[in-house]
């Protein structure tokens, strides 16, 4: 097999089996989940990935960077802070059906998931989110400096209310099977950002 047609067979394997973890979870999807979806033999996928493990590590990978590149859009998309806060709650609005037909949001499932059974996964979901939360510190913190966000406000603080609601609200949401809740916590969010947030004159 060529390294082309070799990584064009891990990037279909991981297209097709990323969701499958994504809903049912390392522990209970199977091996025959996997060999069913794609429609290879264990030999193939294992030839591919060596192991369960790593292609269960590639597969969170492919579901958080649809996140990590929303979050990166979205600032490249706004030069204000307040801009950048609101329009992520967009992106996550917008993108709600792609994100709940996926199985929900990867880093909470697997931050559940990992807690019990598996340290590594766990390591990776952690990492992933104190990231997320940096960024959200970083442009809470430059809209203080430019005049944008009130100076009493703590960053670290509103970073994880900011961040627990959007998971809260998928998580209400998936369970309950009610999108409005999801959309009310947003416009909720949205709300706090341009009212308590920012500075107003």
């Amino acid at each position: 097999m060529t390294f082309a047609k070799s990584e064009r067979t891990k990037k279909r394997i991981i297209e097709t089996v990323a969701p499958i973890f994504n809903k049912k979870g390392y522990q209970s999807t199977a091996l025959s989940d996997i060999t069913n979806a794609t429609g290879l033999t264990k030999g193939a996928i294992y030839g591919n990935f060596g192991n369960k493990e790593s292609l269960a590590e590639a597969c969170f990978n492919h579901n958080v960077k649809f996140l990590q590149k929303g979050l990166q859009m979205t600032w490249a998309a706004h030069p204000s802070s307040i801009d950048k806060l609101t329009g992520l709650l967009n992106f996550y609005e917008q993108n709600f059906e792609t994100v709940s037909n996926n199985g929900g949001c990867p880093l909470m499932n697997v931050a559940v998931e990992a807690d019990d059974f598996h340290p590594f996964f766990k390591e990776k979901a952690k990492t992933i989110l104190l990231n997320w939360k940096s960024e959200i510190v970083s442009v809470i913190r430059e809209g203080q400096s430019s005049g944008e966000i009130k100076p009493e406000i703590r960053a670290q603080d509103f970073a994880n209310f900011y961040i627990a609601s959007i998971e809260g609200g998928i998580l209400i949401a998936k369970t309950t099977n009610d999108s409005t809740a999801f959309f009310n916590i947003i416009e909720n969010l949205k709300s706090l950002v341009n009212h308590q947030l920012k500075i107003t004159t």
